[in-house]
């Protein structure tokens, strides 16, 4: 879609299940992103879709108490889970949260960071010229950039098993009565195409490349229910609500096919990319 996935479809329920499902997915990819970012003591860093807060936790933990994390995210809900643990935590004292987006940090200090981190959340973003330039904005020069991100699948463009299977589901009545909205939910790109990205918005490129990613979903309910939050709401937003329920087990009954006696594994890609503002 031109404008990107809707923001209005997430819930109190969905943003608790992102919390409880991230922990052991996007989570783990954003800890090893800061490490090969190496965020380090004293730094100021901007954590871009920061979701419910784990990461930019983590990050606090690693700048220490002579630097400072601010993580933003457009979804309101989002933030009030990480504020809302934060405080009952009573710790990082370095940490804060806003609501925030990408395409817009003129609010934010010019050269005020020292590192802008974005962990599965670039493929979200439709305009990434323009996103890529607001965080060189807020950029100090050698500032650094770290992206992990969702690359075009690598078998000419077909879908993955498990999003086949949901929209096999969605193809059949009375779901096909509701079509979704034409267009993608993300905007992928692959590793030329980044480091494209990067030297036009004015960063160096240090490291661009894509591995295998795995993804392990006990149940086709958890897959299903991992899709939704991790979509904020979209994948099953263009339905009405009435019929929401039934398309969950739709699309579950779909995805048994794909149980093995470790759960359903989504094999993919992950792009990692790192640059330094010039």
């Amino acid at each position: 879609m031109a404008g990107g996935p809707s923001l209005a479809h997430d819930s109190d329920a969905l943003a608790a299940d992102y919390e409880r499902l991230s922990a052991s997915r996007q989570f783990e990819t954003g800890k090893r992103l800061a490490a090969a970012l190496a965020v380090g003591a004293g730094e100021r860093v901007l954590d871009v879709g920061c979701g419910t807060g784990l990461l930019a936790e983590h990050i606090a933990e690693r700048v220490g108490s002579t630097g400072h994390v601010l993580g933003i995210d457009p979804l309101p809900l989002r933030i009030e889970v990480a504020q809302a643990r934060v405080k009952k935590e009573g710790t990082h004292a370095n940490l804060a949260f806003a609501v925030g987006d990408a395409n817009d940090l003129g609010a934010l200090p010019a050269a005020g960071f020292d590192a802008v981190i974005l962990n599965a959340v670039f493929h979200w973003l439709p305009d990434k010229p323009r996103a890529l330039g607001q965080f060189a904005h807020v950029l100090r020069p050698g500032g650094r950039i770290g992206i992990s991100t969702r690359p075009p699948n690598a078998a000419g463009g077909a879908r993955h098993p498990v999003y086949e299977a949901m929209a096999r589901a969605m193809a059949e009545p009375p779901f096909n009565r509701y079509p979704r909205p034409r267009g993608s939910f993300v905007s992928q790109v692959d590793a030329d195409e980044m480091r494209a990205l990067f030297e036009a918005a004015g960063f160096a490129p240090t490291l661009i490349e894509v591995s295998p990613s795995v993804q392990v979903h006990a149940t086709p309910e958890a897959a299903v229910r991992f899709s939704e939050a991790s979509s904020f709401g979209n994948l099953l937003a263009h339905l009405p609500a009435e019929l929401r329920p039934a398309a969950r087990d739709a699309m579950a009954a779909r995805l048994a096919a794909l149980m093995t006696p470790d759960g359903i594994v989504q094999q993919g890609l992950r792009l990692v990319a790192i640059g330094t503002r010039r």
